[in-house]
């Protein structure tokens, strides 16, 4: 399937995109090789290939969530841009 300059002067309208003709021969000219290596990708045997959510095997790297000590207030208050002596200064949100 090859583009033409209509084609690619639709999508750019649809996006709203203002092109010159200069930059839609270039666009058209790259929109082709993309949909030709997609051609290409189509033609590869794919019978008895399981289909993957993701190329690498993925795992839960979280660590546990276990109970430690906290902070001491002074040291979690200690980059707070207000506070005063024991919390963190807010501006108010309702009237």
């Amino acid at each position: 399937m090859s583009l033409s300059n209509a084609d690619v002067a639709k999508v750019a309208l649809l996006a709203r995109l203002r092109v010159s003709p200069e930059e839609l021969e270039t666009f058209t000219g790259q929109l082709n090789s993309i949909v030709d290596y997609v051609a290409q990708l189509q033609e590869v045997e794919t019978e008895g290939v399981e289909p993957l959510a993701h190329g690498v095997e993925v795992r839960n790297v979280f660590r546990d969530d276990v109970r430690g000590e906290p902070l001491p207030h002074e040291q979690a208050l200690a980059n707070a841009p207000r506070r005063n002596a024991t919390s963190f200064l807010v501006p108010a949100v309702l009237d």
